[in-house]
């Protein structure tokens, strides 16, 4: 992409754009949060939408000159209630984080509970990490696998503490989990005690919008929060989907605005909007089915190698290896290293991780934006085969790994359009 305009007037800026645009085009991104928006996405992001105020919401505003972005917002919404069969649909969050924070701040009072999944075992730091705001105010209680080999959850356990602490919103989801979650026992026990389900399906919201992965609304699920980013492949931000509540609808609209937010980013609600319609298309189910095939392609070749896997393997788009026990290699030192070798993706901690969280046992790492560029299972396998080499040989590795990224990477640019 051109930036004729930043050439001129900002030259460092426009410096770094252009080495962003190198590395990401010489090298592949396996960060499982991370892919790549088509060419319409950015224009929209870039458009003349980023002048105007829109508070509030269409029809409703507190500001004239809404004529286009009043369209423009109801696109978003309806493509989104669409794709993910709900009945409401807010498109404002900014961002993931703003999104469940905003479903907090809707549902709850100060010092009610949450049971949601533990960081260690999986779980988002606004599942309630302790080094969170949200800790001041909610009471978050959390729950665990009962096996981290197989990736169970213990819903017993999970079953026992909402009986006894009675949260007011059982919350399933998660930003390093491999497995698929068992969401009619989530609903259940949700029922059981009163609480709201909400389901955070930001890593897999791709998966399940091209019916790849199951919708936890199908199971009775009251809510879900999502990155519009990631498996989806939209613009950076957030989203709030209600199965058929219009009374919690009502109570996240306020939420979200005045609650939360002011003015809403409509250039970015109008990236969402055509992301929204890309994901409607066939095409959009093909990629999200070759994501998972692709881990599994990944798979196979890490369990061939012993390699120890977190929950033995993976039904999604992630996996998270043990680099310490399988290579004798920090997360750390395994991103830094895999880095130079053209391959980004990143440290994670690992189950009950004895090591610090800058330098932790894991290496989380997936293929939303590899199958983007159209890498099947072959080169998928290809890509866990060099990664091995350079956690095994490490710095004598890297060279020869980073010209075989890099020949792989420019035979599989990364494309303007998804048609």
């Amino acid at each position: 992409m051109d930036f004729p305009f930043i050439e001129r007037e900002d030259p460092e800026i426009y410096e770094a754009l252009v080495g962003e645009e190198k590395r990401q085009a010489e090298g592949l991104e396996l960060i499982p949060s991370e892919n790549y928006v088509s060419r319409a996405v950015k224009e929209a992001m870039a458009s003349s939408l980023t002048n105007k105020y829109s508070e509030g919401y269409p029809g409703r505003r507190y500001y004239g000159g809404q004529e286009f972005t009043d369209k423009i917002e109801i696109l978003a919404i309806e493509r989104a209630k669409k794709l993910f069969n709900a009945k409401y649909a807010n498109v404002q969050p900014l961002g993931g984080a703003n999104a469940n924070v905003a479903m907090y701040f809707a549902l709850l009072e100060p010092g009610d509970t949450i049971l949601g999944m533990d960081l260690s075992h999986g779980g988002h730091l606004t599942h309630g990490h302790p080094v969170t705001y949200l800790t001041k105010i909610f009471n978050f209680i959390r729950y665990k696998m009962k096996d981290v080999e197989t990736g169970e959850i213990d819903y017993d356990e999970m079953r026992r503490v909402a009986k006894k602490a009675r949260p007011k919103i059982i919350l399933a989801g998660f930003s390093a989990y491999p497995r698929e979650l068992d969401y009619a026992k989530f609903v259940s026990i949700a029922r059981e005690v009163g609480a709201i389900s909400v389901m955070d399906i930001a890593h897999i919201a791709g998966l399940i919008a091209g019916k790849a992965a199951k919708n936890p609304f199908d199971y009775g699920f009251d809510i879900m929060t999502t990155t519009t980013h990631k498996t989806l492949r939209g613009p950076r931000g957030g989203m709030i989907l209600v199965r058929e509540s219009e009374e919690l609808a009502k109570k996240i609209d306020k939420a979200v605005f005045p609650g939360f937010q002011g003015g809403p980013h409509m250039h970015q609600i109008a990236a969402k909007a055509v992301a929204f319609k890309e994901a409607l298309r066939p095409s959009f189910k093909k990629y999200a089915k070759q994501i998972i095939l692709n881990t599994h392609a990944m798979e196979k070749v890490f369990k061939k190698q012993g390699a120890r896997m977190l929950t033995g393997g993976s039904d999604n788009h992630l996996i998270l290896l043990d680099v310490w026990k399988s290579f004798g290699i920090s997360g750390g030192e395994a991103e830094k290293l895999l880095d130079k070798a053209g391959i980004t993706l990143n440290k994670n901690a690992i189950a009950d991780d004895t090591r610090k969280p800058m330098d932790p046992s894991g290496i989380r790492f997936g293929t939303p934006a590899m199958t983007t560029r159209g890498l099947g299972e072959a080169e998928s396998a290809k890509v866990a085969e060099i990664m091995i080499d350079v956690l095994t040989r490490k710095q004598e590795a890297v060279a020869g790994a980073k010209k075989k990224i890099r020949a792989l990477a420019l035979a599989h640019p990364i494309p303007e359009s998804f048609v």
